[in-house]
């Protein structure tokens, strides 16, 4: 039967049209293994020279040069400039061509969100007003390179959905919309009730505060694993899946109560005229079987 559901945390709603005997394997996605290192790639070792000047590193070795274990690099075609003032930054995973956050070590993955909240950070506290940071990963997430990377945009202006977020909070928010659970913990991790697509994940602290950029080192080393484990759950069960993560903060002058939460949203399905023409997202997989699927794997 079908359902309309709203999303309490964002306001999105979504059509719930479940499809009978949907297991994870109908979605399942099976891809060619990438190569640990790409000549052309410009994320490889050995070709720094074809990225902007790196602006952070952590590892061994002079700025862009061989050594590093993670880089950030200006976007060489950022999405801002000067008609939309801000900044847009790529954070590379690792050296390695191959490994996605799914595949990363318990320190790689830490180090990938403690850059992400250190860039965040640094660039509010010289005059932004938001910085969202995310994952394409996968060329149908938007992916434009395949050797793994975050990015970083920061804006002078508070965006629309995120001032929607702002509006919605309220403090059961988080209990009412964590009731379909794939991991509990310190980090929670579950489906939310109004999923935009089938086995899109949430998680966030038990007790976090509003932003992102002010979380403390061991908040963030929890959720870095934490994500690192989702997404390594989600691609146990669908394979080869491209996902967007996208994690959900509030603006530099926030004072009102808030809690920064990370999405991830594996593209199994197409966004097509329906929901582009009317706002509202169609899932065909319950998330309550979503969750009970991928605790189990």
């Amino acid at each position: 039967m079908q359902q309309l559901l709203v999303d309490e945390l964002t306001g999105d709603r979504v059509i719930l049209v479940p499809a009978r005997a949907l297991r994870p394997d109908t979605f399942r996605v099976h891809a060619e293994p990438l190569p640990a290192s790409v000549a052309s790639c410009p994320f490889c070792v050995g070709n720094e020279h074809d990225t902007p000047p790196e602006v952070a590193r952590l590892g061994d070795g002079d700025p862009d040069t061989a050594g590093w274990h993670l880089r950030v690099v200006p976007n060489k075609y950022p999405i801002v400039g000067d008609g939309v003032p801000g900044a847009h930054e790529v954070v590379i995973f690792s050296p390695a061509h191959d490994v996605d956050m799914g595949a990363l070590s318990d320190g790689a993955a830490t180090d990938v969100l403690l850059m992400l909240r250190d860039r965040s950070r640094f660039h509010l506290a010289h005059g932004c007003r938001y910085a969202q940071a995310f994952v394409n990963q996968g060329k149908n997430a938007g992916a434009s390179i395949e050797h793994p990377h975050a990015q970083l945009v920061a804006l002078d202006l508070v965006p629309p959905r995120v001032q929607v977020r702002l509006d919605r909070f309220a403090p059961a928010t988080f209990t009412n919309d964590q009731k379909h659970k794939v991991v509990d913990g310190a980090v929670v991790v579950w489906c939310p009730p109004a999923s935009p697509t089938p086995f899109t994940v949430r998680l966030a602290l038990a007790d976090g505060g509003p932003r992102f950029d002010e979380a403390a080192d061991d908040e963030t080393r929890a959720v870095g694993v934490g994500l690192r484990d989702a997404i390594a759950r989600l691609r146990r069960a669908l394979g080869d899946v491209a996902y967007n993560v996208m994690i959900e903060s509030a603006p530099r002058d926030h004072a009102e109560r808030f809690q920064w939460w990370v999405d991830v949203v594996p593209r199994v399905t197409a966004y097509a005229g329906f929901e582009l023409a009317t706002g509202l997202s169609v899932n065909i997989v319950a998330p309550a079987e979503a969750a009970a699927a991928l605790q189990a794997v």
